[in-house]
């Protein structure tokens, strides 16, 4: 098997266009972590980082990590991809609800460059709003002592740079999606993800070294890694597929129709969003506590810090409303069964039409509970490893989902790309399934 592998990673670099889309790809990657370490101008960041480290909280951590540790040190790129990401999530819900936007998703190319390019302004939006609350906390946090010189010039200093930051990280995403391999946003945050994995490893060999983290728990600590990772990769690859029959139609002299396939339903349709929108409505206020010296506030916050009874309850809670939320919103069980009306299509033993949606909407219901309950026990898991069992698991749910969700569709790419020029894919039981598939 690892003969295999190192073969089709030399077959990679036979093929020019698949090597040249490859290189800029890493190229692009090496630009963003580059700038992930240029500081801000005007701020105290040794200062600042070690404050964030100490006062940070919950939030600061969730979010270092989409950063690649950019936001504790407040570089350039402290901001991260997070606006655009919370903006296409924005204009995706509002799809749903503001006409004009529903008409554009439904009117092909030209309806989805528009939404991106409104995607693009409310990115800027966001990121303008979020640097300017930015260099506000940071005058008024510790008595001013990380700004070097407070005040406008400081403030419209700070936003400007910030929001270019996050500008330029979006144009890096798209380009990478366009001339390199794999979906460029994602790749950012699986960078960023990545890189904090050799200090990861390490930290954890210096515990074993002193004698805090002995070599029974760290055997367990492979061993749930391992099963964690094995249990992400089969079910992000899996589908419920519902067997589509189209009946033939004659249109002239030529027979339309006839064929058999299906529709492949994906058990986690919604993705790492109930994870990140479950973790940012929780951690936000405990983080806000963190900051207010105030005896009740500080003991809300207590309550909701990671480890605690009630912050797992609401974190399940919370992970699978938005699981059936989202998948709503993405997935229409009754545009579906208009769809295969329209086209001649039926699903065997069930009559087209209201019936067809009602047997859709009963099978993604089961197999989303089924998703939800998936991806609450992997989120779990690591805070029960991390706050009950004290074992230093470094990443969290929500970043093991990210890397090897990224991970799967970025080799599925890569192979396509070598099966269309008859080189050997990665695996010899099949084509590759990654989340897109």
């Amino acid at each position: 098997m690892l003969e295999r592998l190192i073969t089709s990673l030399q077959n990679i670099f036979k093929i020019p266009e698949l090597r040249s889309r490859v290189l800029f790809t890493l190229a692009m990657l090496a630009v963003y972590r580059m700038g992930a370490h240029i500081p801000t101008p005007g701020i105290n960041n040794e200062e600042l980082f070690n404050f964030l480290q100490d006062r940070g909280g919950a939030l600061m951590g969730f979010l270092d990590i989409f950063s690649g540790g950019a936001l504790s040190r407040l570089t350039i790129f402290a901001l991260g991809i997070m606006p655009y990401i919370s903006a296409s999530i924005i204009i995706q819900l509002l799809t749903v609800v503001v006409p004009h936007l529903s008409k554009l998703a439904k009117e092909g190319e030209r309806g989805r460059k528009a939404i991106i390019q409104y995607t693009r302004y409310g990115t800027i939006g966001i990121a303008l709003i979020q640097g300017f609350g930015i260099s506000l906390g940071l005058e008024g946090m510790n008595q001013g002592a990380f700004v070097l010189e407070p005040g406008w010039s400081f403030r419209f200093m700070t936003v400007i740079t910030l929001t270019a930051g996050t500008a330029f990280l979006m144009w890096l995403g798209e380009q990478i999606t366009e001339r390199g391999v794999g979906n460029g946003i994602s790749l950012i945050i699986f960078a960023g993800i990545v890189a904090s994995l050799p200090s990861a490893v390490v930290q954890t060999f210096d515990l074993y070294q002193v004698g805090q983290l002995s070599l029974p728990l760290l055997l367990m600590l492979v061993v749930v890694m391992l099963a964690v990772v094995a249990a992400i990769v089969f079910l992000e690859s899996g589908r419920r597929k519902v067997a589509v029959q189209y009946a033939k139609r004659v249109v002239g002299r030529k027979v339309y129709g006839g064929q058999s396939t299906h529709i492949p339903l994906k058990i986690n349709t919604a993705g790492v969003i109930p994870p990140i929108f479950a973790s940012s409505i929780i951690a936000f206020p405990a983080t806000i506590a963190g900051f207010i010296q105030v005896p009740w506030v500080q003991s809300i916050g207590a309550q909701l810090a990671p480890g605690s009874l009630l912050y797992t309850l609401l974190y399940v809670g919370l992970i699978l409303f938005f699981c059936f939320f989202y998948t709503a919103v993405v997935l229409n069980p009754v545009d579906m069964a208009d769809n295969m009306k329209k086209h001649g299509g039926f699903i065997p033993g069930i009559r087209p039409g209201q019936r067809t949606a009602d047997y859709i909407y009963k099978v993604l219901t089961r197999i989303t509970f089924a998703g939800a309950i998936y991806l609450a026990i992997v989120c779990v898991i690591p805070e029960l490893l991390i706050y009950k069992l004290n074992m230093p698991f470094y990443f969290g749910g929500t970043s093991l989902l990210i890397v090897i969700g990224v991970g799967l569709d970025t080799a599925q790419q890569i192979e396509s790309h070598m099966l269309m020029r008859n080189y050997d894919g990665f695996l010899s039981k099949g084509p590759l399934r990654g989340r897109s598939s």
